[in-house]
C-alpha cells in the first residue's frame, strides 16, 4: 500500500499557531497572578506579625498571629457573638489557639471563650487568680471553667513579670496583675506586652488606675507604640501618668456603638488627643488590623466585623 504524502503547512500558518499559543500562555500567567489570594495572605503572615482588634461590640477581643504561625487570643467578646467569633477565626484559617488569655472574668471579655475552647485546639491558658470570696458565680464563668476541665486543660495563673513566649523576634510578657487582692475584678486584668523587633503593643484588658500605678512602680518597660486602652476608654483607666509612661503613637478603643456606659470617656479621648496619639475605635472603624514588620506598623481599618 502506498504511503500518503505528509501534509505540509505554509510558514504563515505555523506562525499563527505559535502566536496563539504564546497568547494563551500569557493569559494563564496573568490569571495565576490574580488568583492566589490565600498565598498572598500567607506571604504577609510569614513576613509580619498581625494584630486584629476585633469588633465584638461592647467587649474586648484581640487576635495575634505570630510570624511563627502561632496564634494568641486575648479575650473573646460576649456570649452573643460566641458562634460568630468561632466562624470568624475559622475564616482567617485559625485551627489552634496556642496561647489563650482571659484578662478577667467579666462576660464582655470571656463571653465567647467557652465556645473557643470547645471548637479549637488549645495550647496554654492564662487567667488571673481571683480570691475565693470574689470568684464570680455567673454561668458564663462557670461554663468556661467546665469547658476547660472537659478538655483536660490546665490554667496558668498570670502574674506580673512572667514571660508567655519568646521566639527571639517576637515576645509576649505579662505586666499585671501585681497584687493578690484588688477591690474590683477589673483590676485583676492580665496586662501583656507584645514586642515585635523594634515595635510593641500593650494590651490592658480592663486594668484600672490602681493596677496602672503598680505597673509604673514596678519599673516595667511600658513604652509601647500601640496601646489598647483599658476598660473600653473608661475614666477608670488610661490615667495621665500611665499614658505618659506608655507614650504610644496609636491607641485602640474597643467599645460598642452608642453603648449604655458612655464609653469612651470624653476626658480620656481628650487626654489622648492632647498627647498627639492617633485614636482608632471599633465602634467607628469596625475591626482594626495592625501589621508589624518589626520596623513599622501599618493600620487597616473597616475590616470585617464580628457582630455584623
Amino acid at each position: 500500500m502506498a504511503r500518503r504524502k505528509q501534509q505540509q503547512y505554509p510558514p504563515w500558518a505555523v506562525a499563527v499557531v505559535i502566536v496563539f499559543c504564546l497568547i494563551i500562555g500569557a493569559v494563564s500567567a496573568l490569571r495565576g497572578q490574580n488568583q492566589p489570594k490565600a498565598a498572598q495572605t500567607a506571604d504577609v503572615q510569614s513576613g509580619s506579625t498581625l494584630v486584629y482588634f476585633l469588633d465584638v461590640g461592647q467587649g474586648d477581643c484581640e487576635l495575634i498571629r505570630l510570624k511563627t504561625g502561632e496564634n494568641i487570643l486575648i479575650d473573646s467578646g460576649t456570649g452573643e457573638t460566641a458562634k460568630k467569633l468561632e466562624n470568624y477565626l475559622k475564616e482567617l484559617g485559625v485551627q489552634k489557639i496556642d496561647y489563650l488569655i482571659a484578662t478577667h472574668p467579666h462576660a464582655d471579655h470571656i463571653g465567647g471563650m467557652a465556645q473557643v475552647v470547645k471548637s479549637f485546639e488549645i495550647g496554654k491558658i492564662y487567667m488571673p487568680k481571683i480570691p475565693d470570696n470574689q470568684v464570680p458565680t455567673t454561668s458564663t464563668y462557670e461554663n468556661l471553667l467546665k469547658a476547660i476541665d472537659q478538655k483536660g486543660l490546665k490554667i496558668t495563673a498570670a502574674k506580673g513579670g512572667m514571660t508567655i513566649m519568646d521566639s527571639g523576634g517576637e515576645k509576649l510578657t505579662i505586666f499585671a496583675p501585681n497584687s493578690e487582692k484588688y477591690t474590683e475584678l477589673n483590676s485583676y486584668s492580665v496586662v501583656t506586652k507584645l514586642t515585635c523587633g523594634g515595635k510593641s503593643f500593650l494590651f490592658t484588658g480592663d486594668a484600672q488606675a490602681d493596677s496602672e500605678k503598680q505597673m509604673i512602680g514596678k519599673g516595667y518597660d511600658l513604652k509601647s507604640d500601640v496601646l489598647k486602652c483599658g476598660h473600653h476608654g473608661s475614666s477608670t483607666s488610661t490615667s495621665a501618668a500611665f499614658l505618659k509612661a506608655v507614650a504610644p503613637g496609636a491607641a485602640i478603643i474597643s467599645c460598642g456603638v452608642n453603648n449604655d456606659y458612655g464609653h469612651p470617656d470624653k476626658a480620656v479621648v481628650s487626654r489622648l488627643q492632647k498627647a498627639g496619639v492617633t485614636i482608632y475605635r471599633t465602634d467607628q472603624q469596625d475591626t482594626i488590623l495592625a501589621s508589624c514588620d518589626e520596623k513599622t506598623i501599618q493600620f487597616t481599618t473597616n475590616q470585617k466585623s464580628v457582630i455584623k
